[in-house]
């Protein structure tokens, strides 16, 4: 495993460890209840973050800061069975919930206050055993389950209400086009050996993005391992406009 592998492995293990303390700060729930009070909390400044993010640098957030990251890609030594299909599923839960905030914000009379740690002890997510049983539900039945019965990261395919602000945010990228993060490649040089498709941990086509010069993916989080992974060096990160099929 290449030295950027072992660190990017690393630091999803940690954030994966410091969930507990941090899992408010991601709540799909706390973001509602707060924007009921007319609060901005802490969710609703990381969801944020994560869109503007995705401007210059994808989904690099999942591949690289993702707790639920670092869950599952542990749960590759048991399961690594690929996932290709229902995506869109996301969207579905990602619409509604939206809706639900800009309700909640409206009913409110808007937004007039920022609590950062709202709901939390002391800046911490687990206070007491209500908020741990919450924590232990969400990470069981989105997280880890769907990883052992579907497959690989199936919680980012079809679950998780936070890809979709950095899908919109790269797709915004796109249009307009500015110098960003993106993955590159060289087709000539090709073995055709598909190790890049079987070693990601989205279980993207690569080979195939590679054959066809578009290295663009909606699904795609930039965490490298098929750049680490070809020998030939075929794939490499880029930092430039997606100017042509090959930078895409």
């Amino acid at each position: 495993m290449k030295t950027r592998q072992k660190i990017r492995k690393g630091i999803i293990l940690f954030t994966f460890f410091l969930f507990p303390a941090i899992f408010y700060y991601l709540s799909p729930v706390i973001i509602i209840q707060a924007s009921l009070k007319g609060i901005i909390n802490g969710s609703f400044v990381i969801f944020i973050l994560l869109f503007f993010s995705a401007l210059l640098l994808g989904r690099g957030y999942c591949g690289w800061l993702c707790p639920g990251a670092g869950c599952q890609e542990a749960i590759f030594l048991a399961r690594d069975k690929k996932v290709t299909k229902g995506d869109w599923l996301k969207w579905l839960i990602w619409t509604p919930w939206i809706s639900s905030i800009i309700v909640s914000a409206i009913s409110a009379g808007g937004y007039n206050k920022i609590d950062f740690c709202y709901m939390t002890t002391h800046g911490f997510s687990i206070g007491d055993i209500q908020s741990l049983i919450s924590y232990f539900f969400v990470l069981l039945l989105l997280i880890v389950l769907p990883a052992f019965i579907v497959g690989k990261r199936s919680f980012c395919h079809h679950l998780c209400w936070m890809a979709p602000f950095m899908i919109i945010g790269r797709k915004i990228r796109n249009y307009f086009n500015w110098p960003s993060l993106q993955l590159t490649s060289t087709p000539d040089a090709c073995k055709h050996c598909y190790t890049c498709s079987k070693q990601c941990p989205m279980s993207l086509p690569v080979e195939e993005m590679v054959k066809r010069q578009h290295m663009e993916h909606a699904e795609c989080i930039l965490c490298g391992t098929c750049v680490d992974a070809c020998k030939q060096g075929v794939i490499n990160f880029n930092w430039g406009r997606a100017g042509n099929k090959r930078h895409a």
